[in-house]
Order: structure tokens, then sequence, then C-alpha cells
């Protein structure tokens, strides 16, 4: 049964067919969107194998666990130090053009980097340094990226396009790192490293193929515009409460996931295998959260937001009772879907209520906000599970998580948080003739 708007369409019921052709909407109607996800996807397959490539770098010069863990704090601190500032010059100048000189100059430094390591002349402090220029980098970059979507879309399309831009990069990273690994043993990490480079380059070019409307921008001083950022981000309750609610529970989620994991796995598990396992059950998990968001396209944004985040404490929760490891692969499984499905809907969310010239900014400050703990965490981890105990701290993460993840509900903004029902698929009426012999 078909009901009539009166306007010369019908509105039919929406079946599997319908909710696949309106997933893709994005990638069908939007030539510029297209270009950027096929950007994305080829600088994503650099990035996914670089990690892996950079760490056995490091093992190779004899820096150890703690010249990894160096390494890595000073890309962290690097990105956070400049996000602000790189939030608001993201929404005074081209976005695009942002975006091709970070790829530009981060081609430069992994360049310069697969060339030390190839040649056996790498040290510590030189890759340290270019760990924090990369960093630096990614602080413009990332608030950037952050208000791209929403320029290249409609705002009736930015679930989808969101879901459609995560759901690539995740399967992405679910076969590179294994892609980096066969690299880095048959060649050596440089060569891995020296292709994340040339990814750099080729994406900064088809980046540069990306039509971007630009709307005029009153030029303000720097400080002016970091006041406007954080009055929006202040203004909005809803934004601050969940960008504290994030920062609170992913640093235990990643002192478990990240550190005090691999070291259950060692000690218990039999090793880097068994963990292997879990990780690639979370980034099945992370593909199935995006097509879950493209299928069902949930609406309760702050509902979804906190019971999904309060899923991080499962795998967690799973080690410290020392579960198997079929057990742990579907815990990491269902994290996965759950992060995905929360980082899809609160994303797609601020890009509707923030305001397109105030996207970068505003999410400068959120993204800031969510990674200030997070380097103490990992600093911390180490003397947490030796006071405690491995086990012991993986139960209070897990308990850490689960009693934070639902405070915002408290909040009336947040439980208020919703995205608006898909609309039905509107098709043309039949003139009334055609209806007449239609019916006959």
């Amino acid at each position: 049964m078909s009901a009539c708007d009166g306007l010369g369409c019908c509105m039919r019921r929406v079946g599997p067919g319908d909710r696949f052709q309106d997933a893709v909407r994005p990638l069908r109607d939007s030539p510029a969107y297209r270009r950027y996800v096929a950007a994305r996807l080829v600088s994503q397959t650099g990035s996914s194998m670089s990690p892996l490539a950079l760490a056995f770098a490091v093992l190779e010069i004899g820096g150890g666990a703690g010249g990894i863990g160096i390494v890595l704090a000073v890309s962290m601190v690097a990105q956070m130090a400049l996000m602000l500032l790189g939030g608001a010059i993201a929404d005074h100048a081209p976005r695009s053009r942002i975006m091709i000189t970070a790829h530009l100059i981060s081609g430069v430094q992994q360049a310069v980097v697969a060339v030390l390591v190839i040649t056996g002349r790498a040290q510590l402090w030189e890759l340290v340094t270019a760990s924090a220029v990369a960093g630096s980098v990614g602080g413009f970059f990332g608030p950037a990226a952050q208000g791209m979507v929403r320029q290249l879309v409609p705002v009736e399309m930015l679930r989808e396009a969101n879901a459609l831009l995560r759901l690539t990069q995740n399967v992405i990273k679910v076969g590179a790192p294994a892609v980096s690994g066969v690299l880095i043993a048959v060649v050596g990490p440089g060569w891995a490293i020296a292709y994340d480079s040339a990814t750099f380059f080729v994406a900064a070019w088809m980046l540069s193929r990306v039509r971007v409307p630009l709307t005029p921008i009153k030029n303000k001083h720097v400080l002016e515009s970091l006041r406007e950022g954080w009055s929006d981000f202040f203004s909005r309750r809803w934004l601050w409460i969940m960008v504290a609610q994030s920062a609170a529970c992913c640093t235990p989620w990643l002192i478990g996931y990240q550190v005090l994991g691999p070291l259950y796995a060692k000690g218990h598990l039999g090793g880097a295998a068994a963990w292997g396992a879990v990780v690639a059950g979370f980034a099945a998990g992370l593909i199935t959260g995006s097509l879950v968001v493209l299928l069902l396209r949930p609406q309760r944004v702050g509902l979804v937001a906190c019971v999904a985040v309060s899923f991080e404490a499962l795998p967690l929760a799973a080690l410290a009772v020392h579960m198997s490891v079929p057990m742990l692969v579907v815990s990491a499984f269902v994290t996965g879907i759950g992060l995905d499905v929360s980082i899809n809907t609160f994303g797609t969310y601020q890009q509707r209520e923030v305001p397109p010239g105030m996207q970068a900014r505003t999410s400068s400050y959120s993204l800031l906000g969510q990674q200030l703990p997070v380097p103490l965490g990992y600093v911390l981890a180490g003397p947490l599970a030796a006071a405690v105990g491995l086990v012991p701290a993986l139960a209070g993460c897990a308990v850490v998580i689960v009693v934070i993840a639902f405070l915002p509900l408290l909040s009336s903004e947040v439980r208020a948080m919703r995205l608006p029902a898909p609309q039905p698929t509107p098709v043309p009426a039949l003139p009334v003739e055609a209806a007449g012999a239609a019916r006959t």
C-alpha cells in the first residue's frame, strides 16, 4: 500500500535494495566526494603500514621498547601542541590546500626516514625528530579533514558519507598491517616506509583534483579565531560532556588494549599470534560497525554513543577473567562494532550541529580534549601494572570504562541528541489514467 504525499510522488516501503542505494548515494551523486575517498584510501594504505615498519626500524637500531615509546609519545605530543592552531587555520583557509600541503610535507619526511633506514644510517634521535614532524603535520591535517566531508555532500547525506569513508579505511586497516609484515620480513622496514612516502605524494595529487566550493572568509587574528572556537565548543554542553566522557574512557581503553593486552598475551596466551587474532577481530568489528550505520542508520546519538563506549570494557574484562582466545576475539569484535557506530553517529551529529565555518576549530578542541590524558596514561601503564598486578590493572580499567560510559545520559541535552529519521524513497506517481488502468 502506498500513501500519496499530494505533491505528485508517492512514498514506498524501503527494502534492502533501497537501503543499499541510499547508502551509496554520496559515491554515486558526488564526484568530488568520490575523488576525496579515493585519495584518503591511497594515503591510508601507507599510513596503516607505517607504524609497524617504524617500530621495527627502531628495534633494528637498538632502540628497544623504550625507543618505540618515545617515538610514539613525541608524535602525539607534537600533534596536540599544534591542533588548536591547525583548527584556527583550517576555518580560514581552503581545507583541501591544507591537506595537500600536509601530505607533501609528510611525503618528504617519510622519504628521508626511508633513505636513512635503508642505508643503515638511521639513529634514534633522527627517528624521534621525524616523528615530531609527522605529529606536527597531523595537528593541521586532522582539523582540516574533519570539516571536508561537510563541504562535499549535502547535509542529508552526511551519515552515509562518514560511514562509507570509515568503512573503506577500516577495510584497509585489516589488510595493510599484514602486507607490511610480509614486506618488512622480505626487504626490511625501510621499503615499507618508502611506500608510505609514495602514497602521500599520490594522495596529494588526487586531492588537488577535488573541487571544493569556497566561501568568503573574513580574515581574523589567530587568537580571536581560537577564542571563537572555544566559545562555540563550550557553549555546546552536549559536546564537552561527551568529550570528557571519551577522554576518561579512551585512556583506560588504550592502556588496556595497547599496553597491558600485549603483555598479557605474552605471558598467558603464547605470544603475538594470539594477540594478532584479537586485533584482527577488533578490525573486523570496525568494518561491521560501518555497515551497521549504513544499513540501520541509528538515530539516538547520545544513547548509542554511551552504550557503544561501554563495549570497550569487554576485551579488558575478558582478559581479567582469563577467557579463551576465541572469546577474546569475539569480545574485541563487539567492541569494534560499538566503537565505529559511536564514532560515525556522533561525528555526523557534530557536523550537522556545528556551523561549517566553525567545524575545524570546534573539532580541534574536541580532539585535543579526547587525547590530552592519553600520553600520561601510556606513562603510567607500566607502574600501574607493577603496583597492583597485570590482571587487577585490566579489571580496574574495565570497571572505570563501565562506570563512566553512561554518566553523560544524566544530561537531558545528551539524551536529546538525535539524527533525523531516514526519509522514504520518493517515486513518481502514476497519472490518473495510468493508475486507473493499473487497478483494472
